[in-house]
């Protein structure tokens, strides 16, 4: 049996999807690459074949109707073999001595009878135009080398939660879960990574600089200026987040770190709707940041008071054009130091 399997979201990605394949091909034969084409127009079925044809152990191809990057993670969760199962978008890459260490360490836990159910890894955001890349860690915040649970997680620093990039799940757990991402829908990026949190017993860390996300790309779904066109597939997966915390308040009463940690990146992404909608200007951006912030209020009002009064809501919820004005600068500050958008 493999011992990963990495599923690769493709939609007209020929310009860059073979250095992504070429950095994962170097984990051997212990690893199964699913290319997953989502309806692409361009030579991405065509490069897909190709390094079926050429690694036909390695790597399976998966051709299917657009829709969207959900749909193409659902496919691969439902093609793969592995023991564990990892996204890896097409403009992205790995880096190859992270790797060889992560898959050292996966097989050494799978021999040893440790059967972890999240390994978590550091990523870099490699910005268009910046020679070195900002790295993101989890040192400060869970156990280095180490198998551990919730109760070992200490506190993670404002804005700072684990995303895609960061994860990989075994592969049971996600079939166990049920995890099925929306299709046609941007962001579900967060989903995949908050909705399986609650069967997440057993989790690894490694301090190694594994996955390289690339941002600045024109037309990139993380653009602000996209995001802001986008909005209202935002504010979807925010009141899914929010819908699947309220699904699963009994699972979580007695994980109260994981429900801690879950609430926080709610915060997070709930900052960034309200954000965006003030970015955007208009009056029926601010009606849409209003109703976001009453359907909270109707869904679960607990819910709501954590987030409204604590600092990102107070911060998103500064009153008139000055008030906004400021929870716009508190956000490119942020996004500054987080080197985002």
């Amino acid at each position: 049996m493999k011992v990963l399997s990495v599923a690769i979201p493709c939609y007209n990605s020929q310009d860059y999807m073979r250095k992504c394949v070429e950095s994962l091909l170097k984990g051997g034969e212990d690893v199964e690459i699913i290319i997953v084409n989502d309806g692409s127009t361009d030579m991405t079925e065509k490069i897909a074949e190709e390094y079926v044809k050429k690694y036909p152990s390695i790597v399976k191809a998966v051709h299917k109707p657009n829709g969207g990057h959900g749909s193409a993670v659902n496919a691969g969760i439902d093609q793969a073999t592995g023991l564990f199962f990892k996204v890896v978008d097409s403009d992205d890459w790995v880096k190859d001595d992270a790797y060889d260490k992560i898959l050292d360490k996966l097989r050494e836990l799978v021999q040893s009878g440790q059967m972890i159910d999240m390994m978590i890894s550091n990523f870099v955001y490699e910005k268009e135009g910046e020679k070195s890349g900002k790295v993101m860690r989890y040192k400060h915040a869970i156990p280095v080398e180490q198998v551990f649970s919730w109760k070992d997680v200490r506190r993670f620093l404002p804005g700072q939660y684990i995303l895609m990039h960061s994860v990989i799940f075994r592969t049971g757990l996600l079939k166990e879960c049920g995890l099925r991402l929306p299709e046609h829908t941007f962001y579900v990026d967060n989903l995949f990574v908050f909705e399986p949190l609650p069967y997440v017993k057993k989790m690894y860390y490694m301090d190694v600089n594994f996955y390289r996300y690339y941002i600045g790309r024109e037309g990139q779904s993380v653009n602000e200026q996209i995001m802001i066109g986008r909005i209202d597939q935002q504010l979807k997966v925010n009141r899914m987040m929010l819908e699947y915390l309220i699904e699963h308040k009994a699972q979580l009463a007695v994980n109260s770190k994981c429900k801690h940690y879950m609430m926080n990146y709610l915060d997070i992404i709930t900052t960034v709707s309200s954000i965006l909608l003030i970015r955007a200007g208009t009056e029926e951006a601010l009606k849409k940041k209003a109703d976001l912030w009453e359907y909270i209020k109707k869904k679960d009002r607990r819910i709501f008071l954590k987030l409204r009064y604590g600092l990102l809501g107070q911060c998103t919820n500064l009153p008139g054009k000055g008030g906004r004005k400021i929870s716009v600068e508190g956000y490119k500050i942020c996004r500054r130091f987080f080197k985002f958008n």
